[in-house]
This record gives C-alpha cells, sequence and structure tokens, in this order.
C-alpha cells in the first residue's frame, strides 16, 4: 500500500539546498517535482547503499522519479531562485 505524503510547496533564494523527505533506513518511493520558474533545478537523491543522485529538472518542466530504499530527497537551487512542488510517495 502506497502513502502519498501532502505536496510540498518550494521557493529557494539562489543558491539554496533543503531537504524535502528524508527516512533513515531507506523506503521505496516515487518523488514527483514540478518546477515552475524561470530557471532550472537539481534534485539530489541518496540511497541506501548507494552513490548520491543529482537530476536537473528544466523550467516550466515536471519529472517523476521511482526509487528503491530512498534516503533523502533534497532540491538544490543555481544562481537564480526556483519555485514549484515535490510530492513524495513511500510504500511504507
Amino acid at each position: 500500500m502506497a502513502i502519498l505524503l501532502p505536496e510540498q510547496i518550494f521557493s529557494l533564494a539562489p543558491s539554496v539546498g533543503k531537504s524535502f523527505y528524508e527516512h533513515q533506513a531507506g523506503v521505496d518511493a516515487s518523488v514527483t517535482i514540478s518546477n515552475f520558474s524561470d530557471e532550472p533545478i537539481s534534485l539530489v537523491i541518496t540511497r541506501v547503499g548507494a552513490p548520491a543522485l543529482t537530476y536537473v529538472i528544466e523550467a516550466h518542466d515536471q519529472r517523476v522519479f521511482s526509487i528503491e530504499l530512498l534516503q533523502m530527497a533534497a532540491l538544490l537551487t543555481g544562481s537564480s531562485a526556483a519555485y514549484g512542488t515535490i510530492v513524495v510517495a513511500t510504500t511504507k
């Protein structure tokens, strides 16, 4: 059974990073990012026993990621501010 966590709205200043989900033991999850801003934003994923992954979500784009043993989902801005939404659905 999936657990859909509340949609979180983000508005991050330039050169800022913020964690939006953490689970120390890791859990299978899907992460949906909607970037409403005019600049790209980076999604950083850490997983149990695996290297960190970074994905760039382009301006005015939406991406869905399925991740096994997700430990943390964080967003990083570059030289410009960014805003949008992030939704995490977990298996536990």
